[in-house]
This record gives C-alpha cells, sequence and structure tokens, in this order.
C-alpha cells in the first residue's frame, strides 16, 4: 500500500500543476487558481471513495492532501512568469496525472475484490472526473466529452496492466508500465490528432 500511497501523492501533486495552468489560461485570480487546482486533483479521488462508500473521503481524515495541492500550486505559479504556453504544460502535467490515478483506482479496485472491469473504471473516474470538474468550472467542454483521446487512455492503461498481471510481471514495474503507456498514448493521441470516431460532420463554411 505504500507505493499506492506514493502514487496518489505523485498524482495529486500532477493534477495541481495541471489545474493552475488551466486557471491562469482563464485569468483567474489567486483564489480561483487554488480551487481549480484542489478540484482538478482530488475530484475524481472524491467521486471514487463515494462510490466504494469510504465515507468521510480520504482526504477529509488528513491535511496531507490539501498541503500537496497547496504546495504544488504554489510551486507552479513560480513558473508562470517563465512559461509562455500554459497548454503544454497543461497537457504534461494532466497526462502523468492520469496516469498515476489510473493505477491508483485500479489498486483501490482490487483491494475490495472487484473484478477488472470495475477496476479499470474505477481508475478511469478516479484519473477522469477530476478534470470533468476542473472543465465544467472553467466553462469549458470537457475532455472527457470531446474527441480528443482521454479517458480511452485510461481504459487501454488498465487493459495493458491486466494483461501484464495474467502474464505476472511483478508489481513495480507492473504499476510503472501501465503509467507509461498511459501518459505516452495521451500525448501521441494529441501530437498525431488521434481522435475517436464523431457522430456529427463539421460543417463546411462557404
Amino acid at each position: 500500500m505504500e507505493s499506492v500511497m506514493i502514487l496518489d501523492i505523485a498524482g495529486t501533486a500532477a493534477f495541481s500543476v495541471a489545474g493552475t495552468f488551466a486557471a491562469m489560461e482563464k485569468k483567474l485570480d489567486i483564489f480561483g487558481i487554488f480551487i481549480i487546482a484542489f478540484v482538478t486533483a482530488l475530484g475524481g479521488g472524491t467521486l471514487r471513495d463515494v462510490l466504494i462508500g469510504e465515507v468521510p473521503v480520504k482526504w477529509l481524515l488528513t491535511l496531507n492532501s490539501g498541503l500537496i495541492v497547496l504546495l504544488s500550486t504554489i510551486a507552479a505559479l513560480l513558473f508562470t512568469n517563465v512559461i509562455r504556453n500554459y497548454y503544454n504544460v497543461l497537457l504534461v502535467f494532466d497526462s502523468i496525472g492520469l496516469g498515476f490515478f489510473t493505477v491508483v483506482g485500479i489498486h483501490t479496485g482490487i483491494s475490495l475484490g472487484f473484478n477488472p472491469v470495475i477496476c479499470i473504471a474505477l481508475g478511469t473516474i478516479t484519473a477522469c472526473f477530476g478534470g470533468v470538474i476542473r472543465d465544467i468550472s472553467l466553462n469549458n467542454i470537457p475532455l472527457i466529452f470531446e474527441k480528443e483521446i482521454y479517458a480511452t487512455a485510461c481504459i487501454l492503461g488498465g487493459i495493458v496492466f491486466y494483461v501484464l498481471l495474467k502474464l505476472g510481471v511483478p508489481k513495480m514495474p507492473l504499476d510503472i508500465i501501465c503509467l507509461v503507456s498511459i501518459v505516452l498514448f495521451r500525448l501521441l493521441s494529441v501530437r498525431y490528432e488521434w481522435q475517436l470516431p464523431r457522430i456529427w460532420k463539421e460543417e463546411k463554411l462557404d
């Protein structure tokens, strides 16, 4: 469980940074930035805990998660004058957060004896729904509902996890491979504009 805790801390920090730069893109004030960082980092885990009946949710029981968000956000703010392209930083840290939190969610499901499909679903919820709350709060269409590969990366990473688990890969490299596969798939999908099929055709301008 110690390794899962480390993954959770790293995921919280990564999503806090992603939330900070998402808020900076919208030019929010300092309070707004901290709120967006907070919901991005802890929103998915909160929903997961509610779904599995683990209440009060974890971040209410200790100040650790709040401190991680606070320190990560402050650290990100220190670099806002140096970084010119907020979107690229947001993309990288959001992808990293997806990887960490998918693995955390999967391990949460395994610890409760859930079947693989539910474990992958928990991993996807943990990873994606903080971003959903962030995007809605910033008046954006959540990435999970748009054409970009987002939740699909988490699902594919979860499948990789269970395939390697069946092959007997040890826990540490198993977690790392799953995490890296999610991050790479997400980044490559943006780089090469991989998209899910769309129902609606884009209207052509005359």
